[in-house]
Parts: C-alpha cells; sequence; structure tokens
C-alpha cells in the first residue's frame, strides 16, 4: 500500500488527511477514499482542471503526464512545475505529498 498525505485545506480537510491505497488508483480517487472531496467536475475523464492538484513530495514517482493532461492543466489556476490533474495521475509504490490548490478555475460547485 502506498501512503498519501493530503497537507491541510482549509475548505476540503482542515486537518490533512492521510491515506492508503493500492499503486494504480488515482490520486482523486484517493482522495474521495481518505474523505478529502476534491473536485472532478468532468467525472475524471481528463476534460477540466477543476482536480489539479500540487505533488510536493513524490512527483517524479508519477508516471509522466499525457499531452492532454498537459494541454489542460496550461489552463489551470496557479499552476506549478508540480501539478498534475488528481484524475490522471496514477500511484505508484512510492509515498506521496500532496497539496490541493486553494482555488479552481471551477466557477460553480454543488457543494457550494
Amino acid at each position: 500500500m502506498t501512503k498519501i498525505i493530503f497537507l491541510p485545506h482549509e475548505e476540503l480537510c482542515p486537518e490533512g488527511a492521510v491515506v492508503e491505497v493500492k499503486p494504480g488508483t488515482s490520486l482523486c480517487d484517493a482522495a474521495h477514499q481518505g474523505g478529502v472531496e476534491i473536485e472532478h467536475a468532468c467525472e475524471k475523464s481528463c476534460a477540466c482542471t477543476t482536480c489539479h492538484v500540487y505533488v510536493r513530495e513524490g512527483f517524479d514517482t508519477l508516471e509522466e503526464s499525457t499531452e492532454e493532461e498537459d494541454d489542460l492543466l496550461d489552463k489551470a489556476w496557479g499552476l506549478e512545475p508540480d501539478s498534475r490533474l488528481s484524475c490522471q495521475a496514477l500511484v505508484g509504490e512510492e509515498d506521496l505529498v500532496v497539496e490541493i490548490p486553494k482555488y479552481t478555475i471551477n466557477m460553480v460547485s454543488e457543494h457550494h
């Protein structure tokens, strides 16, 4: 099992969260398994950027992003070198530390 540490996020997980998942699980699915309700407006089909995250530790252990993911990431709010779409980034064998950005480009959310 791989451990994923989600850093505290003011709205989604004020205390942070630690989740253990099997390799091959997407970061988005891992977040949801840990009770972190990260947005995914396109239902995890790599068609938006609402599940954008920063992989603060372990980024290099993830498979490389696809050209499609890179094109979408260019539209994400607050893009950084360690940005990934959590619906596309699959967990490997190494533990990860993930930060959820404060904002997304999604103007409407069912949870607000």
